[in-house]
């Protein structure tokens, strides 16, 4: 039985973060884009989102809930604001960087960010019964750039 490879093997001279910085970056920038649209529906008009304002699927009844506004904030602007401060976290370059901090940092927002889409996703099953797909889109990117995250710093954790 041969012994687990090291996290430097597992490295490969930095092609792990390479990757790792890629991948957070593309779906910080998916994010980036769904919260962007979502902010664009608030304040022009929430019909203007393309989704069923009709049944379960519903955008409509979700982005005009009093959920979607929180302390005086809509939601949207603070997704549009966790994806454009992840967005330079998750680039390759930050990756590279073995910066405890910055380490930390990433993964604390990332953490903010899946915990917020989990609260959300239960507010519009359990609260609005209605979902909204471009939400859940933001949802889902949210908790995959913290298992990312998660799994990407344990990956590339300096050797002590």
């Amino acid at each position: 039985m041969s012994a687990a490879p090291s996290a430097a093997a597992l490295r490969s001279g930095g092609r792990t973060e390479l990757r790792l910085g890629l991948a957070g970056s593309a779906l910080a920038l998916v994010g980036l884009a769904l919260a962007s649209y979502l902010t664009y529906a608030h304040y022009a008009d929430a019909r203007a989102l393309v989704c069923s304002d009709k049944g379960t699927i519903n955008c409509l009844k979700v982005t005009t809930s009093s959920y979607a506004v929180q302390h005086g904030v809509p939601l949207a602007v603070l997704g549009l604001v966790f994806f454009a401060v992840m967005l330079p976290l998750q680039l390759p370059a930050a990756w590279s960087r073995s910066d405890p901090h910055l380490r930390r940092a990433r993964l604390a927002v990332a953490g903010v960010g899946a915990a917020a889409a989990v609260w959300l996703v239960w507010v519009e099953l359990f609260r609005l019964d209605a979902v909204c797909l471009y939400c859940t889109g933001v949802h889902i990117v949210a908790v995959a750039l913290f298992a990312l995250t998660g799994i990407g710093t344990a990956l590339t954790a300096p050797l002590d």
